[in-house]
């Protein structure tokens, strides 16, 4: 049965991508996805069963495997698929900040608010909300985000009437929420409310019949030069992408092959064209991060407090010099290259940028979002 339903939409989706529409997700994990293997298969089996019903979906799967891609699919096999799909990423909002996102706001409801605004449920009214890493919203959100779905309706920031809403949720997440129900970081009752409709992605690595049409996809999306040869993947080259145990996923993916296209030679791409920038490969070129081994300006880092004199020499030339530059907000100045030099170091690591600065790989890709780095 399943193979019956693959092969009855394999010549029309055996790639899913992202749309060339704007979405309320800032960041794009994965921008293509197949369906070859015969766990694909069996998740397209799922979302073609799950699709028509009107019943909330929860996506679980590492960083990476598509869950966008397929609560679009979700979106677009359903009676909805008229009705707007709205992406947005829970993780990247403040807490200040969320509730006027999610449910928009009246004129005037806190400082800053000049013009009413719509949220985010409102602009998915008789289409599907797709709510990416839902496991980041705080306690008194998920109370809110359970009435809501109880009650069918919002009630904007700064109002007191309620508004009506015919919307799909569809939540994603990469954490077990079910650990997290059991620490006390996620509602019980909101779990069970998004739980009706389970769809598990499986890892690139445990689906590897799809990493070689993904990298020959791949290849054409970032082959820009029509009148060049068409790039091929000698052998050895096929053999290293599928050995490989892609941590990142179809985004790690992605992005090698995007690198290998840039420096190929000759219509070929081979195996020294292929590099990895997951974490494995990052501990085998860099060592760990320490301040006895970092060199300053002056001579060598031994400890935290040989760091902190440093950074404050460095502020202090930096503000008796800030005349100079008026218009410059410095505060933001020092962050994006705090945020960039780290990431930087890190290789374009989310994660272990997240890991070297001590916070959440969320926060991180907030700051690389604001400051363009994603």
């Amino acid at each position: 049965m399943m193979i019956n339903i693959f092969n009855k939409y394999k010549n029309l989706m055996s790639i899913l991508t992202h749309p060339n529409v704007p979405s309320a997700l800032k960041h794009k994990r994965a921008t293509a996805t197949v369906f070859e293997d015969p766990l694909s298969q069996a998740l397209l089996a799922r979302i073609e069963q799950i699709a028509p019903s009107e019943a909330n979906a929860l996506i679980i799967g590492d960083t990476g495997t598509g869950k966008e891609l397929v609560a679009r699919q979700i979106h677009q096999l359903s009676h909805r698929a008229k009705g707007p799909f709205v992406a947005v990423n829970c993780g990247a909002f403040t807490e200040s900040l969320v509730e006027s996102e999610l449910f928009g706001h009246e004129k005037g409801a806190f400082t800053g608010a000049i013009h009413t605004r719509v949220g985010w449920f409102e602009a998915a009214h008789n289409g599907t909300l797709f709510l990416d890493e839902i496991g980041d919203l705080s306690l008194s959100m998920q109370v809110k985000l359970l009435r809501i779905l109880q009650e069918r309706e919002i009630v904007r920031v700064g109002s007191l009437r309620p508004i009506p809403i015919n919307v799909r949720i569809i939540a994603a997440t990469n954490v077990d929420l079910e650990k997290a129900v059991q620490d006390g970081r996620f509602r019980e009752d909101l779990f069970y409310r998004l739980h009706v409709a389970l769809l598990r992605i499986p890892k690139l690595a445990e689906r590897r019949d799809d990493i070689l049409p993904l990298a020959k996809h791949f290849i054409q999306v970032y082959q820009t030069d029509p009148h060049a040869t068409p790039l091929r993947l000698s052998q050895l080259a096929l053999k290293k992408l599928t050995l490989h145990p892609w941590p990142g996923n179809i985004r790690e993916l992605e992005n090698t092959i995007h690198h290998a296209v840039l420096v190929s030679k000759n219509g070929v791409i081979e195996p020294e064209d292929i590099t990895f920038s997951s974490i494995q490969s990052i501990a085998q070129k860099t060592e760990p991060f320490s301040f006895a081994s970092t060199a300053s300006v002056n001579g060598t880092i031994k400890d935290l407090q040989d760091a902190g004199q440093l950074l404050e020499q460095t502020f202090q030339r930096i503000f008796q010099s800030s005349e100079q530059f008026k218009q410059t907000n410095i505060n933001e100045l020092i962050e994006e290259k705090f945020i960039r030099s780290a990431y930087q170091y890190c290789q374009y690591n989310q994660v272990h940028t997240a890991k070297l600065l001590g916070v959440t790989r969320n926060v991180i890709r907030t700051r690389l979002i604001k400051y363009g780095l994603l």
